[in-house]
């Protein structure tokens, strides 16, 4: 089953830094959880150039920090200062404490890229952050990222999670990479994807329910992340962002769906319609 997520109404606007959350579990028709197993969400996140993070602190998170467009300069209290682009990746792998600030130069180009937020397998674990060069792949082509500690990916993090991204040409066809017992959760970063006869558009998300095989055609040029998934991992849901207190609950998201569902229909209704002339 393929799931198509729109792109999310959960904005947070910081002055100069601008996040729009998007919650994997909310695909589904009755979430129970606003993550899908290990991937609790994934954050766009846009910053001004000139805009700085303070020094706060993560724990128990999994972050992924993936840059196509801009440079984001991190610094913390272990390695100092990095600098992540699209040619460089970082992971923090916040265990029991990790704390650091991001910012852009005001000599910088306009900041946007996806944070990763992933539940470890257990719960203040040791605090690490790895971060270095990406390896170079053509157009068209899965480039895998990050894998389970263990399973010798350039990158990894603690828990049944694997991350690919890839970079597609116009017209291109690609099949999505496949795992047994894992399910498929996508996210179009720029242009338009079409999948299973449904179309995928800038910020738009899909959660495939299976490991069967899944095709897409870019309908122009793409850039899109995919994760592949066990949904039944051990998990610690502790962190500080990704199962944050303030998220709202998955009661709370059914009624939220069931209305949005009802006021679309309403809207494409020829009363709706009728009524939205007066």
């Amino acid at each position: 089953m393929l799931l198509k997520g729109e792109r999310t109404f959960l904005v947070r606007d910081a002055g100069g830094f601008v996040a729009h959350i998007n919650m994997p579990g909310w695909l589904k028709p009755k979430p129970t959880d606003h993550g899908h197993g290990p991937l609790a969400m994934i954050v766009e996140s846009i910053l001004v150039p000139g805009r700085l993070i303070a020094m706060h602190e993560h724990r128990n998170d999994e972050i992924v920090s993936w840059v196509p467009d801009g440079v984001m300069r991190h610094q913390d209290r272990a390695t100092g200062w990095l600098l992540i682009d699209r040619h460089h990746l970082m992971v923090m792998n916040a265990g029991k404490g990790f704390w650091h600030s991001e910012e852009t130069m005001v000599t910088d180009p306009p900041l946007r890229m996806l944070q990763i937020v992933i539940r470890p397998r257990a719960a203040d674990l040791v605090p690490k952050i790895q971060y270095g060069a990406i390896p170079m792949v053509a157009a068209n082509v899965w480039r895998h990222l990050v894998g389970p500690e263990g399973e010798g990916t350039p990158f990894y993090v603690r828990s049944a999670v694997d991350i690919f991204d890839i970079r597609l040409e116009a017209g291109a066809r690609a099949e999505f990479p496949r795992k047994h017992g894992r399910d498929l959760y996508f996210y179009v970063f720029r242009g338009s994807i079409a999948v299973d006869g449904q179309t995928f558009r800038q910020g738009e998300q899909g959660l495939h329910l299976s490991d069967d095989r899944l095709d897409l055609e870019a309908k122009d040029p793409a850039t899109l992340i995919a994760f592949l998934l066990y949904a039944n991992a051990p998990v610690a849901k502790q962190g500080t962002v990704g199962d944050h207190k303030d998220i709202p609950s998955a009661l709370v998201i059914r009624a939220l769906l069931k209305w949005r569902k009802f006021r679309q229909m309403w809207r494409r209704s020829s009363l709706g319609a009728l009524l939205r002339q007066q």
